[in-house]
């Protein structure tokens, strides 16, 4: 391959890559100096634009109240209490017509799911000793031999949740209904 290139052709690309800014500024310069890698990117002098607008303006506070992930406060890694076993389950409500007659769009994956099932193994617990929090993205459980800080993978309705202690096996199930962006379109 030959890359030879005439001047002609060299001129035209300088012509591409030459902004109209660049092109008011070059005036002033002499024609004999050509493109070179001090001349991309901004002009020198020029303050670069903030990207992001919605930082706080008091230059005290170091970080916004959205920049700290929702659930970070009930992190402790000097907690010596043992994280216990967990189990993330999807629950959909189907009927004999999903089931057998395929009439609605729902299928096994956890897009046609409406509930999240979270089951959590507290051997020799008592259910007066739990303490359950739920924020929209997190679970919080506390009792005198464990703690978890879960966050979830989808969206939750914290406000209307369900919460069984199940004695027999010592675990305690939590039901919550989970809030999407398209659920309109998968449950229609």
């Amino acid at each position: 391959m030959d890359f030879t290139f005439s001047v002609g052709q060299l001129q035209a690309l300088s012509n591409l890559l030459t902004t109209v800014d660049q092109e008011e500024e070059d005036l002033g310069e002499q024609p004999s100096e050509g493109l070179n890698p001090g001349q991309i990117g901004p002009p020198k002098g020029s303050k670069p634009t903030d990207s992001n607008p919605e930082k706080p303006t008091n230059t005290k506070q170091i970080w916004a109240e959205d920049d700290v992930p929702e659930g970070s406060e009930f992190e402790d890694i000097w907690d010596p209490r043992q994280q216990p076993e967990y189990e993330i389950l999807f629950k959909q409500q189907v009927g004999t017509e999903d089931v057998f007659l395929g009439m609605s769009r729902k299928d096994g994956s956890t897009a046609c799911c409406e509930d999240m099932m979270i089951k959590i193994k507290l051997p020799d617990c008592k259910a007066a000793d739990i303490t359950l929090d739920i924020k929209e993205r997190f679970l919080a459980l506390r009792s005198p031999e464990y703690k978890l800080g879960l966050h979830l993978p989808h969206p939750v309705d914290s406000k209307n949740g369900k919460a069984q202690f199940i004695t027999d096996t010592h675990t305690l199930e939590v039901t919550l209904t989970m809030k999407r962006e398209f659920d309109f379109i998968n449950f229609a």
